[in-house]
C-alpha cells in the first residue's frame, strides 16, 4: 500500500486536486471517498469529472444513489449514505467492472462493492476552506496513479 497526503487552502485547489486526478483516470477504476458531510468529496468529485471531459453539473447522488456522467470515460458517482444496513443487491457492482471510473461516497456502508484494489481518499476538514487528503493505493495500478499525481 502506498500513501501520499496533499493539502488545499481553498474550494477552488480541491477542484483543481480533482481535475489533475480525474486526466490521471484509467478505465475500470474504482475510488472511494471518505470524509465528513461537508468535507468536499463532491468539489473533489467535480473537479475529477473535469478532468475526465465532463460538462454536466455535477451534484451529489444521496438521493438517487447513483448518477452517470460521460465524458472521455464513463463517472458512476455512487453515494452509499443511505444504504447502511442494506442487504439486498442493487446491481450496482456492475459498474465496478465497466470501463469508466465509479466514484463511491461512503463506501462502508456497502462494503460489498469494495473491490480488491482501489484508492482509497480521506478528506479531513482544517481550518477554514483548507482540506487534508490522505490517498491510500491499493494495487499497483493505484500506485502508479498516486506517483503521477505528485
Amino acid at each position: 500500500m502506498k500513501t501520499l497526503i496533499m493539502k488545499t487552502e481553498s474550494r477552488e485547489e480541491t477542484w483543481q486536486l480533482g481535475e489533475k486526478l480525474g486526466r490521471l483516470v484509467q478505465p475500470d477504476m474504482v475510488f472511494l471517498l471518505q470524509g465528513d458531510l461537508g468535507a468536499g468529496k463532491t468539489t473533489l468529485t467535480q473537479g475529477i469529472a473535469k478532468g475526465l471531459d465532463i460538462t454536466r453539473n455535477v451534484t451529489s447522488p444521496t438521493f438517487n444513489i447513483l448518477k452517470i456522467y460521460h465524458g472521455r470515460m464513463p463517472l458512476y458517482h455512487i453515494d452509499a449514505y443511505r444504504m447502511e444496513g442494506v442487504s439486498q443487491d442493487l446491481g450496482l457492482d456492475e459498474f465496478l467492472d465497466d470501463d469508466g471510473l465509479t466514484v463511491i461516497e461512503w463506501s462502508q456502508f456497502m462494503p460489498n462493492l469494495v473491490p480488491d484494489q482501489y484508492l482509497r481518499i480521506s478528506i479531513h476538514l482544517l481550518d477554514g476552506d483548507a482540506r487534508e487528503f490522505i490517498f491510500e493505493a491499493i494495487g499497483e495500478r493505484y500506485e502508479k496513479l498516486l506517483e503521477e499525481l505528485k
